[in-house]
């Protein structure tokens, strides 16, 4: 195995490279990682446990892992776009192979033997004879404050005992007996609680604060910004009642058409680019298909609403949240206020999960500005659910218009695709002002941040997954970004991914019928790349694709996608029932993530996102009218219920000689057009609007 060149080092690592930010050893037996990627349910923590003690060659318990803060933690960005493996995780391999190397050397030199003569075994450091140290022994002697050296390489495939194996969860435990408490649950001395009031509207500002009994409450106004603080939960609750009693609100942003969102985003302000285009001579005379697709607003719907804890002391900020961007909130809050980022610390703490941008960073804020009025205390903002569904960032709508020009002979010649979407980018630490809700509210407001994309070469957002991973002479990928932003959009689970795989997926089957040609079939016709194909063959043989016997009132689909078309590979089979409301009954995946570090953690993974995506694509939309959001509760935006989950079956190509990539996006886009066209296969209708509902296959049929 050849050392690897610098270039070659994870992203993490080349930004931060110094050893001590991210591993220590301790005298007392035991290694500390201090990475900067989050937990928020994906299972990382487990992951870095394993490839350190792979690497070091000590027992998995010895690891310990220090939560993501600021005042100590490498600057990894957000925890996002399923890079968490390939990022921290790599960088972790490599800094704990380094950090073997270094106290294998001073050993050899205090030993008198040549590092080739020692082997470790439990931090155990072991030379010919009787001669042995630890890592526990040499600690306090070796100094970590040194650069990554590229010219290290970690252990070759055959060298690692705890890769590829099923180790427990370390996050498990600690949240079912209740000794590893979410951030709603952390209590602080002289700790007070905090509730903010949102305007009913996007955009309405504040226009009166009638009569207001205060007491036992300080009521704390910035401008539209508007909250109370009181010594217990329940008078904060009552606090914020009389509050929205007493305010009167005015103005606001004009809501998009609820009756015709699809036409609304095309008739925005928008700004067009080309995202890839691929030119061929078309051999002979086409015959054209082209249709529309559409993908509502989404919300994140976390289980528990956001919570935040801040402190104000000496004119320093300590901040307590679950944000997926320790070093982004922190960045943001520092405009807000005015201040140096030095002067405020954000410590992460876990929470219910959510993959992407929902209130975190916002109620951070909130609890900043409402802990400035009572400089000493501790104070806790939760938001409430109706605040978690309407004031969070939502998942863009997207219409998305797929075409293809098909020669006589069958062959697709040219493939065409245009997105019309606002940006899936609003995070916090993106630019000169902030991106976090509140600061849109104060006296003094910072103008609404309008989400963008990244480049197709940073993952994309709005286009990501848009360029097909198909064989196709020829294509035309184009995106219209909405320049304007009545309902605020940000980051969800696989950013434009999921409305693209669910148009180009639901296309090929169309051209696969309108072809009379078997969907599979046609899918490896295009495909040269082996890894593409072994996931629609694997899956294909795990569903007995094509053979099986189908019930009356049932129906199969099939669909593929690699992941940013540089990630994880997955094939989806999709069974549904349609004697009723449309309902998932079983799905079979197969997945290629490069070498896979857990196995049971890739099945979490990708069993966790195909559910989300089925109740994304069978039930989930934003509710909206003139006035605002008005799904604001699970009545109104109901999410699918555990008697509605499907049976998920994985199976795992492995390639231990690959890198190894992500898997908590792979599912979202395949999942959806999976269902769809298996819908298609029950009921011979195609739907192209989600979410697959009764109302909407009515709808189609008409």
């Amino acid at each position: 195995m050849t050392n690897p060149p610098a270039r070659s080092l994870p992203a993490s690592l080349r930004a931060t490279p110094m050893l001590n930010r991210w591993l220590g050893v301790s005298g007392e037996g035991h290694i500390v990682l201090t990475p900067g990627k989050v937990e928020i349910g994906q299972g990382i923590l487990t992951v870095l446990v394993q490839l350190c003690a792979d690497e070091l060659d000590v027992n998995p318990h010895r690891v310990r892992l220090q939560p993501a803060g600021t005042e100590h933690s490498p600057n990894e960005g957000v925890t996002s776009g399923s890079l968490s493996v390939q990022d921290c995780g790599m960088s972790v391999r490599h800094v704990a192979a380094q950090t073997r190397q270094v106290f294998l050397a001073e050993a050899a030199r205090q030993l008198g033997v040549s590092v080739d003569e020692l082997s470790v075994e439990d931090g155990i450091i072991c030379g010919p004879g009787n001669l042995s140290t630890s890592y526990w022994e040499l600690a306090p002697q070796i100094d970590l404050a040194r650069p990554v050296d590229p010219e290290v390489a970690p252990k070759a495939v055959e060298s690692r005992r705890l890769t590829g194996r099923s180790l427990p969860r370390v996050d498990v435990a600690g949240k079912a007996f209740g000794t590893r408490p979410y951030i709603h649950d952390i209590v602080l001395p002289d700790m007070l609680h905090g509730r903010v009031l949102r305007a009913p509207r996007p955009g309405a500002k504040l226009a009166a604060l009638g009569e207001f009994d205060c007491t036992g409450t300080r009521l704390v106004r910035d401008g539209s910004f508007v909250g109370v603080i009181c010594e217990s939960e329940a008078a904060a609750d009552a606090a914020l009642r009389r509050l929205e009693a007493a305010a009167s609100w005015a103005g606001g942003y004009d809501m998009p058409d609820a009756h015709d969102l699809a036409g609304w985003l095309k008739r925005q302000p928008a700004e067009t680019s080309l995202v890839a285009e691929r030119n061929a001579s078309d051999p002979e005379p086409l015959v054209s298909l082209r249709r529309s697709y559409f993908k509502p607003y989404l919300a994140h719907a976390s289980i528990a609403p956001s919570c935040a804890i801040a402190q104000w002391s000496d004119e320093t900020l300590h901040v307590i949240s679950h944000t997926q961007g320790i070093f982004n909130l922190r960045s943001d809050l520092a405009i807000v206020f005015g201040t140096a980022e030095e002067k405020i610390s954000v410590q992460h703490a876990e929470s219910a999960g959510c993959y992407g941008h929902n209130g975190a960073d916002d109620v951070a804020l909130d609890a900043a500005l409402l802990a400035r009025a009572v400089p000493g205390n501790p104070v806790r903002v939760r938001w409430s659910r109706a605040d978690e569904l309407a004031a969070s960032p939502l998942g863009a709508a997207m219409t998305i218009d797929v075409g293809a020009q098909v020669s006589a002979a069958g062959d697709i010649q040219y493939w065409h695709h245009e997105i019309w979407s606002n940006g899936y980018v609003a995070r916090p630490g993106r630019g000169d002002t902030p991106a976090l809700l509140a600061a849109f509210d104060l006296a003094q407001p910072f103008p609404l941040y309008i989400a963008q994309d990244p480049p197709l070469a940073g993952g994309g957002g709005a286009q990501r997954n848009a360029v097909p991973l198909y064989d196709f002479p020829s294509w035309r990928i184009v995106k219209h970004r909405l320049l304007t932003m009545p309902l605020r959009t940000s980051s969800i689970r696989a950013l434009g991914a999921f409305g693209n795989i669910f148009a180009i997926e639901s296309f090929l089957d169309e051209l696969a019928t309108e072809l009379d040609q078997d969907p599979l079939a046609l899918r490896l016709r295009y495909l040269a790349d082996e890894r593409a194909r072994a996931v629609l063959q694997r899956v294909a043989t795990m569903a007995d694709w094509g053979k099986a016997a189908i019930p009356d009132g049932h129906g199969r689909g099939l669909a593929f996608a690699r992941y940013k078309n540089s990630s994880a590979y997955c094939a989806v089979v999709a069974e549904v029932d349609v004697n009723e409301e449309p309902r998932a009954r079983r799905l079979w995946i197969a997945v290629d993530v490069g070498e896979t570090i857990n196995p049971d953690g890739v099945i979490n993974q990708i069993e966790g996102g195909a559910i989300q995506a089925t109740s994304w694509s069978l039930k989930e939309q934003v509710a909206y009218d003139e006035e605002g959001v008005t799904s604001r509760s699970w009545e109104s935006y109901p999410i699918l219920r555990f008697s509605e989950v499907p049976a998920v079956s994985v199976e795992i190509i492995d390639r231990p000689e690959l890198p190894a990539v992500g898997a908590g996006e792979a599912a979202q886009g395949p999942v959806a057009a999976a269902l769809a066209n298996a819908i298609y296969n029950a009921l011979g209708v195609r739907v192209r609007k989600l979410p697959l509902t009764r109302d909407h296959i009515i709808e189609a049929m008409e």
